[in-house]
């Protein structure tokens, strides 16, 4: 077993969480009916003292302390489920999502009825993206005890993760009509009458938690990611009051502060925005770690490992099946509306930013602890073609969870996919691959102060931004050597200038026919997630170009790393 550790500073991750904001693992201690779910743990009339110690420890967030109790007690005591499953969110907390799925899907085997332990076990897959299983597993949760608000909440959370939006509404709205003052789902309706395109009611969901100390700064933020909705100047001032009480935790901090930094900004009141930003980036990056050196070094393994004679070699292996369209390319490149123009055709459908090929690269790692060295991508040269082809095999069968419609082809969105082309190539040979590009100082400015869900970890800083775009373009030009024409770039201000030729050169790359529908593209109803989801519901328009420009003064970091970058960018693109 993996010996991932809370001690030594390791634990950064000090919050429970809700999947709906997928930022955190979901946190049912906001449901007022998840203690009968922890009652479970105390179910022996003499619970041994040392699991006592370590429940008092994990309730304080000692995770190292319990670690340091549950650890010998679970090797002297191998079958106490009750250690497991504590053991187990240990592991959770901490991203050892491999191990804690071990330990809790034993716990659940040894004891079936211990609905704390399926509970746990629920959230690990619904953390390492099994939504399907947990589905299953929730519904086995239900059928004892129908109306736990924890089990139906934990339900809508994995619903939301497959596309079914409306259902989980329901669910949240059932919840709230009986814990009205229950903040966190009443965030979590928030997004997904968001995702569904129904910003108002999506904007009172939010307004409604604005008052509420627990997630005030969650919810100031998940308005200014709407990107359409103006703070006024009371909002503001709530904002710096929320700021300044001594009693603010770390998450509303930092949700706050990047949601002045809107509020800041849309007044053009660039400095002030910039203050706020930079705060924000500082206390976020503190749990979020990145490191740029390591990065680099996997960036150079690909490029060393995949090269051309590799593919020449296993030029027949892989899945055959033409369905996936990967967009690849950094977060806010433009690649949300480059998905929404594709699923505006007839034979595209949209889904999310899947991390299933992510979890197969990571799966070929093999790696059993963090510190461990990688198997990936060596391990694929002892691959031969019937097994690369189950990989795509794999890939496909996992991905149909997402697909809710008989259309042929469906989109992956995934960004940070750009470091697996070579990936692609080998296991989904006909699968098409999108570059969205955008500018190298608008791309990353508008990562900077975005405030993501979950990971992402290179944007909070405008050296790790900017490291990790030197980076992205590194191994772009790498696959574009190797793979040449395989990937078909997309430039955001090209796209802005001349639409329709755009349009249709993508088209042509997906071997799909020209359809008007794409060139209204905003008129298109259906579920977007990201944090571009009301842009792409409007007109194609220019707001985005330039929009570095006010916050030069402040960005010296970020523009001496990418000068050379700049400087190579096409600085004027033809509209003819």
């Amino acid at each position: 077993m993996q010996q991932w550790s809370a001690r030594a500073g390791h634990c950064v991750l000090l919050f429970k969480a809700s999947p709906l904001y997928p930022e955190r693992a979901l946190n049912p201690a906001h449901i007022h009916s998840h203690t009968r779910v922890e009652a479970n743990v105390l179910e022996k009339p003499a619970l041994p003292q040392p699991l006592i110690d370590a429940a008092a420890h994990l309730a304080r967030k000692e995770l190292g302390k319990a670690e340091a109790i549950l650890r010998p007690f679970l090797k002297a005591h191998p079958a106490d489920v009750n250690a497991m499953r504590m053991l187990g969110d240990i592991g959770l907390e901490l991203g050892a999502l491999r191990d804690a799925e071990n330990l809790l899907a034993r716990c659940v085997e040894l004891a079936p009825d211990y609905a704390a332990g399926r509970y746990s076990y629920i959230n690990v897959l619904y953390k390492r993206h099994r939504y399907a299983q947990a589905l299953r597993e929730v519904e086995r949760l239900l059928a004892t005890d129908p109306e736990n608000l924890a089990y139906l909440a934990l339900k809508a959370a994995n619903l939301v993760e497959v596309a079914r939006h409306r259902e989980a509404i329901e669910l949240f709205e059932a919840i709230l009509l009986k814990e009205p003052g229950n903040s966190a789902v009443r965030l979590s309706l928030g997004h997904a009458l968001r995702a569904l395109g129904e910003s108002g009611a999506a904007i009172e969901a939010y307004r409604q938690v604005t008052g509420q100390a627990d997630h005030a700064g969650e919810a100031y933020w998940s308005l200014a990611n709407l990107k359409t909705a103006a703070f006024s100047d009371a909002d503001v001032e709530q904002i710096h009051t929320l700021l300044r009480d001594k009693n603010c935790d770390y998450r509303n901090s930092y949700h706050g502060l990047f949601a002045l930094g809107k509020a800041y900004e849309d007044r053009r009141q660039a400095d002030k925005a910039m203050a706020a930003y930079a705060q924000g980036n500082l206390l976020k990056s503190k749990s979020v770690p990145w490191d740029i050196d390591a990065f680099g070094r996997d960036t150079s393994a690909l490029i060393d490992f995949f090269d051309a004679p590799l593919f020449k070699r296993l030029k027949e292996a892989g899945d055959t099946r033409p369905d996936p369209i990967f967009i690849v390319g950094l977060p806010r490149s433009g690649s949300t509306l480059i998905e929404q123009i594709l699923s505006s055709h007839s034979q595209v459908e949209g889904t999310a930013e899947l991390a299933t090929l992510i979890a197969i690269a990571r799966s070929i790692a093999n790696k059993a602890q963090q510190r461990a060295i990688s198997e990936y991508p060596q391990a694929l040269a002892n691959m031969g073609g019937e097994s690369l082809k189950q990989l795509g095999a794999r890939y496909l069968s996992e991905t149909a969870l997402h697909r809710v419609t008989e259309k042929p082809f469906f989109i992956d969105k995934m960004p940070n996919n750009f470091s697996h082309v070579g990936l692609i190539q080998l296991i989904l040979p006909n699968a098409k691959i999108i570059d969205a590009r955008r500018h190298p100082l608008d791309c990353c400015f508008s990562g900077y102060k975005q405030l993501f869900a979950s990971g992402q970890g290179f944007t909070y800083g405008q050296a790790r931004m900017g490291n990790y775009y030197l980076q992205y373009e590194r191994v772009m030009q790498h696959w574009d050597t190797v793979l040449p024409g395989r990937v078909h770039r997309v430039y955001y201000e090209a796209m802005v200038q001349n639409p329709e030729r755009e349009i249709r050169a993508l088209l042509a790359h997906c071997g799909l026919s020209f359809e008007p529908e794409c060139l209204s593209f905003h008129t298109t109803q259906r579920t977007v997630r990201t944090a571009s989801s009301e842009q792409v519901r409007q007109p194609i328009n220019d707001k985005g170009i330039g929009a570095w420009r006010p916050f030069a003064p402040w960005l010296t970091t970020l523009s001496d790393l990418l000068s050379d970058s700049v400087a190579a960018y096409p600085a004027t693109i033809s509209a003819d």
